[in-house]
């Protein structure tokens, strides 16, 4: 039986096909709320911030619904969020039900970025839940005839203290009926936040903030019952396809019929777009196939793949900026006993996703709805409205899980190329990527390029730490889509991505007497291209914590101490510390220097290795214990132990899934992932030619100690436990060999290679 307090997919879509139709018609009755099952006629919502009303609903029955712009990437947030009002509520989280990232019900709060879900997004969820409870007590004071303070609430049902028999519940209070509650609203996007007269509960207070509540989306995903947005359905709808340029900058000079196709509707081209819609998924297919396209001959203008890193270093920066500097670092490294120096690289990685992106998209003369798995819904918006020549308000995007996010992804892609080809055909069209499209054509994780140099004084302190990043811009195509030109399809029809230069660089709290750390950002080629680079997972500090911590061990090696005891001595934070003690407690780590001594030069060696970094608030530290093949390159990752503190943990065991998942795909970007191209493309378009982590290749063990912080608010899960899984397999496989692995991936190729150059 479904348990009452899911949040049922398919319910969701029967709610949102309910919005659809009052997207096009005048206001109901005023009064009740829309969002309150069972509430009688309902008007449209606002997604005023300012309104209580905007974030909460209490239907007749009691139950809670919370409207959020934050969308689930399978996290586990919207379990967090039902576990923060049902707290400020006081009523069950099965009470509580979730509906995040439609454009016409939910406030805009910037989408889904940089870990900020809880530590920002939940912010105005719980202030909005314990507005809500104060009328609600004010509304029984008057009801019960006693003072708040005098009342009591349990499981959504008020009572006086002093005789308990005198009851209200939720639902008798204000069930399916507006509160018209203002709050003061500030910031925006983001930062959006809001405050009223209430004050939230302390956490001393809590009683399911900190628990392990089962998430709410599981019972669904596990019985196949789950609704994904390559499940949606629309009346009349038809299918899509997409055909790319052959080569980047290819101009489309003549599109021909796709003859004998059954069903097929139209080939639509629209500048460099092009695509076919058919009655059927396969007709798409088909047509796609079999559609001749004329395109002009032209020729890509990036660089061999083999000289990738060599031409990074040798083009001029675009934008340089200094991201910190303490003492005279110049004047530390001229004076130093001994430097060591060294460089690492990063490659262009894919997003991957389980499934290719997939969107459903109704355009209609006079505006649009769009199914998208986006995680930025009110950016899409305004983006697909650009796209189609529409005022932002007459496109409605409905948010709808997809096969897992991980930053700007192809999801909005898709989106684009969905209401491009419905706007042509004046029917819904959903549009699913092939894998060779989703893997191809996904925006990229940038490569990334390092250099870190160090001074060192007589007794191997170091006196002088220079760090710089040399990267293409991971915002190369912002994250947010909140321009036509954003997507690709607007790109292929003329417009730019407009990205921005955000300069990347090194996280860490060392306490080195000089320090500098320097982020650069090189020119690379983006619109309409598969090689064009955005966010990908913890934007580019995997990469750049590769390079320090990696280089953090390669000093320690050299002066002869324990990896861990030299990281102790240079941190001063008690989080910093306690995060690295744990993560060593935990693993057994004993101390001596790396690597260790006897190794034998064949057969498999084992070794352990150590890395650490804050991202944000959030700190993570994380030791690694590999087997290396020494006659294949083989790595295999038999434990990984990672401690994490991320302030006050709001669910115990949806952190520990997160931390895991993040463990196991961050193992995969650090032994196998890279994107491969030719001069005509990219080339590496499947689980064959972009091989990921299988089953049998995941880590053996991989134990989680998690730091709990009451005192402190939730920081960011989402991310920081994929930036320190690299450094530490590297500093691994280099305690075990005394091979020092300098670029990702470490495939058998590159770990063989290293292995014959080691001393």
């Amino acid at each position: 039986m479904r348990r009452p307090w899911a949040l049922s997919r398919r319910r969701f879509l029967k709610t949102s096909g309910a919005i659809v139709v009052a997207f096009a018609m005048p206001p109901a009755v005023l009064g009740s709320h829309p969002d309150a099952a069972g509430a009688a006629p309902a008007r449209n919502a606002s997604a005023d911030p300012a309104q209580l009303d905007s974030w909460l609903a209490i239907a007749g029955n009691g139950s809670v619904t919370v409207l959020t712009g934050k969308v689930e990437l399978g996290m586990g947030v919207s379990t967090a969020f039902a576990q923060i009002v049902a707290e400020e509520l006081d009523v069950p989280v099965r009470a509580v039900s979730v509906v995040m990232g439609d454009t016409a019900r939910t406030p805009d709060q910037g989408g889904v970025g940089g870990s900020t879900s809880i530590s920002i997004g939940a912010k105005p969820v719980r202030q909005a839940a314990a507005e809500a409870r104060r009328v609600l007590l004010d509304l029984a004071s008057a009801r019960l005839g006693a003072p708040a303070a005098q009342l009591s609430v349990r499981d959504g049902v008020v009572r006086r203290v002093d005789d308990p028999t005198r009851t209200a519940s939720y639902g008798e209070l204000i069930g399916g009926r507006h509160f018209d509650v203002a709050l003061t609203a500030g910031g925006g996007s983001y930062t959006l936040g809001v405050t009223g007269s209430a004050r939230p509960k302390s956490p001393d207070q809590y009683t399911i903030v900190g628990t392990s509540v089962p998430r709410i989306d599981i019972p669904d995903k596990a019985t196949g019952r789950f609704t994904y947005v390559v499940d949606v359905r629309v009346p009349g709808m038809v299918h899509g396809r997409v055909i790319r340029p052959p080569v980047p900058g290819a101009t489309l000079l003549r599109a021909e019929d796709a003859p004998g196709v059954p069903g097929l509707i139209k080939v639509v081209t629209r500048g460099n777009f092009a695509g076919v819609v058919a009655e059927t998924e396969w007709g798409a297919i088909q047509a796609a196939r079999t559609l001749t396209l004329k395109w002009s001959i032209t020729t890509a203008t990036w660089p061999a793949m083999a000289d990738l890193y060599a031409a990074m270093w040798a083009m001029p920066a675009r934008t340089r900026r200094v991201m910190a500097q303490v003492g005279d670092v110049d004047g530390a490294l001229a004076s130093a006993g001994r430097t060591i120096q060294a460089r690492y690289e990063w490659p262009f990685q894919a997003h991957a996703m389980m499934g290719p992106g997939c969107a459903v998209a109704e355009v209609r003369d006079r505006g649009a709805t769009v199914w998208s798995s986006t995680q930025h819904p009110h950016q899409l918006q305004r983006g697909i409205a650009e796209l189609l020549g529409f005022p932002a308000d007459a496109v409605h995007v409905i948010w709808v899980e997809g096969a897992g996010s991980y930053g700007r992804s192809g999801a909005e892609d898709v989106a684009g190329d969905a209401a491009l080809l419905s706007q042509a055909v004046g029917r819904p069209v959903r549009v699913q990527w092939m894998r060779a499209d989703d893997t191809a054509w996904d925006p990229k994780g940038p490569p990334v390029v390092m250099a870190v140099r160090a001074g060192l004084d007589e007794r191997g302190t170091i006196v002088a730490w220079d760090y710089l990043a040399r990267a293409f811009s991971g915002s190369g195509i912002p994250p947010s889509p909140a321009t036509a030109g954003n997507l690709l399809a607007g790109q292929l029809t003329g417009r730019s991505a407009a990205g921005v230069d955000v300069p990347t660089t090194v996280q860490e709290n060392y306490a080195f007497a000089a320090k500098r750390k320097v982020g650069e950002i090189v020119p690379w080629p983006q619109d309409g291209s598969p090689l064009r680079t955005s966010n990908l997972r913890a934007p580019s500090q995997p990469a750049t914590t590769f390079g320090g911590e990696s280089f953090v061990d390669e000093i320690a090696a050299a002066v002869g101490v324990d990896p861990l005891e030299f990281r102790l001595r240079y941190l001063r934070n008690p989080r910093d510390l306690a995060v690295v003690r744990a993560a060593a407690q935990r693993a057994g780590w004993t101390s001596r220097p790396s690597p260790q001594s006897g190794i034998s030069r064949s057969g498999l060696a084992t070794g352990r290795g150590i890395a650490y970094a804050p991202r944000g608030n959030t700190l993570v530290a994380t030791v690694a214990e590999v087997e290396v093949n020494q006659a294949t390159g083989q790595v295999h990752v038999t434990r990984l132990v990672i401690a994490h503190d991320c302030g006050l943990i709001i669910n115990p065991d949806g952190l520990l899934g997160t931390i895991e998942a993040n463990a196991v795909q961050s193992t995969s970007r650090s032994l196998k992932e890279e994107v491969h191209w030719g001069p005509s493309g990219v080339t590496s378009v499947d689980w064959v030619t972009y091989p990921i982590l299988r089953a049998p290749e995941i880590p053996d063990h991989i134990e989680v100690v998690l730091i709990n912080r009451p005192d402190l608010p939730p920081f960011g899960a989402g991310e920081p436990a994929s930036v320190t899984t690299a450094p530490a397999i590297a500093n691994a496989i280099f305690d075990a060999t005394g091979a020092r692995l300098r670029t990702v991936p470490f495939t058998p190729a590159r770990v063989k290679t290293a292995l014959q150059h080691r001393a």
